[in-house]
């Protein structure tokens, strides 16, 4: 069995040093011009969405650029009842299901996955993951931007972490692959996003099941010549009349316009954007492996776009799969809890697996981090209240059925590539999965593990707030060290 019994992480080798303080300036004004100056491209509007994105700055050696692939399991998925089984616990708490064997020995799951289990040499279990938010709101601000603040907020406070590295990759220069480095395939919307940052660095948005024949990304790989060569034609016209505003351009935003614009037309025009999206490019085999339903399609395309130079790639698992509220928020009023999790178990399980499985059959496991997380676990101890609404996972209303609530102060997440030692877990809760016993990991540690990947010393970066105040991307972390890569 290999586990941690440290109570706190020492840094590993931190693979470069950056540090910034460049704030965006006049970014209303920025916008209001922009959304003035790109009529020309009528209802596409993709210089603007571009410029809004900061999608094609990058890298100068492709296949040598680190990536992350988050999966997201919004509302929070039960420890107790996937990777942290506590069978010995009273029926108060352990739940319904048996456990399994892994391939690391000592290691167990429950029995909802099979699939993972066979593949646990593939990735590491952090088991001691905690933070003290209760909130989803306030938990998903702790774990992706460092937010301290237990209050639930409308809106994050501090940018998330995709974003973060979106702004200080994006300051590595032009490059010259036309996909966005910052993708999200179905991307968890609430409670995350750039905030002082600015919009130009929220991701470009996939939506939809992949699933489906009739999917399609829009405004990506005009396929159609005449409406390449009418579009060609409105830029041409809007550059000619934009010539007499440059005389007012105190900002030099017209250069900076006229650079996104060129990406913009790339990202439409260029094959390899189309074919990045185009999972009919992948053989049978493949897409049923991952499974041919949202989840597995989501996680194949996020795969190949990350294959293609996308770097940044954030992806989450909600919608009909989780059952009747569409998420994982498994309280008795939304869903009888353990028919939620039987009913997700089977397209959850092999979409992961099968992600996992291909980064290190197609030669990514270094370069590329996966990790699956939610933000927090569920209560250890299982409650009863009457179901609101029959549905998939949940009886009629007014019936009695068990539920787990937010627990925030023990969860599981999975880490596998990223060049890191897999085949164990980290750190240990209590017997009934309360509390982290061993191997403490908190908000700020996820964090700089994340960033350390990706080549940010996050104990030396900041960045200025809307009031021009250096703000640190991680307050109070360190990178977990034993999923600090070799």
């Amino acid at each position: 069995m290999k586990r941690s019994s440290e109570k706190h992480h020492c840094p590993g080798p931190l693979a470069s040093s950056r540090n910034t303080g460049s704030a965006k300036h006049a970014e209303a004004s920025r916008r209001a011009f922009l959304r003035m100056g790109l009529a020309g491209f009528g209802s596409l509007s993709l210089p603007g969405l571009l410029r809004m994105r900061a999608a094609n700055a990058a890298a100068s050696s492709e296949r040598s650029k680190t990536a992350v692939i988050m999966v997201w399991k919004p509302g929070g998925c039960s420890h107790i009842d996937t990777y942290d089984p506590k069978p010995h616990s009273g029926s108060e708490y352990r739940g319904p299901f048996g456990t399994i064997a892994t391939k690391v020995p000592g290691m167990h799951f429950t029995e909802l996955l099979p699939r993972q289990a066979k593949i646990a040499d593939k990735f590491t279990v952090l088991r001691g993951m905690h933070q003290t938010a209760g909130g989803h709101p306030a938990g998903s601000m702790q774990l992706l931007s460092g937010d301290s603040d237990t209050r639930d907020k409308p809106e994050p406070r501090l940018p998330d972490w995709m974003s973060v590295a979106n702004y200080l990759r994006s300051e590595d220069g032009p490059r010259d692959n036309p996909l966005p480095r910052f993708v999200g395939v179905n991307p968890p919307l609430k409670y995350t996003g750039p905030a002082y940052l600015g919009d130009s660095y929220s991701p470009f948005s996939v939506v939809g099941d992949p699933n489906s024949p009739e999917f399609v990304v829009p405004n990506i790989g005009l396929s159609d010549e005449s409406a390449v060569q009418r579009l060609g034609r409105r830029v041409d016209l809007r550059r000619k009349l934009d010539t007499m505003t440059r005389a007012f351009d105190q900002y030099g935003e017209m250069g900076a316009l006229d650079e996104f614009e060129t990406q913009a037309m790339a990202l439409l025009t260029n094959p390899k954007t189309k074919d990045a999206f185009d999972l009919s490019l992948e053989d049978d085999a493949t897409r049923d492996r991952y499974g041919r339903n949202t989840w597995g399609q989501q996680l194949l395309l996020a795969r190949r776009l990350v294959e293609a130079g996308v770097e940044v790639l954030t992806s989450s698992l909600h919608g009909p799969l989780c059952a009747r509220v569409g998420n994982w928020d498994d309280h008795a009023v939304n869903h009888h809890v353990f028919d939620a999790l039987r009913f997700r178990a089977d397209a959850y399980d092999q979409a992961v697996s099968a992600l996992i499985e291909d980064i290190y059959q197609r030669g990514l496991d270094e370069r590329v981090l996966v990790v699956v997380t939610g933000e927090f676990g569920r209560t250890p101890k299982i409650n009863y209240q009457p179901s609101t609404g029959a549905g998939n996972a949940s009886a009629a209303a007014g019936t009695q059925q068990p539920g787990r609530n937010h627990w925030p102060r023990a969860f599981s997440n999975l880490w596998a590539g990223g060049g890191i030692e897999t085949g164990r877990y980290i750190g240990a809760t209590d017997k009934r999965g309360e509390d982290v016993i061993e191997g403490h990991c908190g908000p700020g540690d996820f964090l700089a593990t994340i960033y350390h990947h990706l080549g940010i010393d996050s104990s030396n970066v900041f960045i200025k707030d809307f009031n021009g105040r250096p703000t640190p991307i991680v307050d109070d972390g360190k990178p977990i060290a034993e999923l600090v890569g070799t």
